[in-house]
């Protein structure tokens, strides 16, 4: 379970700078004005699925995070 929970916070990680990099990238590189409450809701609409998922890992259901096994 541990493992599973490990695998689970550096996937959170890689996603979480994905969607940093992609809201960085519209608004400096191609200069797309973004209000800040599209942004702050695309953060909780991340923190929700986050804690699902990390519910449901702690659950039991952790098998479907193994996305390379």
């Amino acid at each position: 379970m541990l493992e599973s929970i490990i695998m689970f916070l550096i996937y959170v990680c890689l996603v979480a700078i994905v969607i940093y990099l992609v809201i960085w990238v519209l608004r400096d590189v191609l200069g797309l004005p973004l209000p800040g409450k599209v942004i702050q809701i695309l953060w909780v609409v991340f923190a929700l699925i986050v804690l699902l998922f990390l519910v449901q890992t702690v659950l039991g259901g952790g098998h479907s995070l193994r996305f390379f096994r």
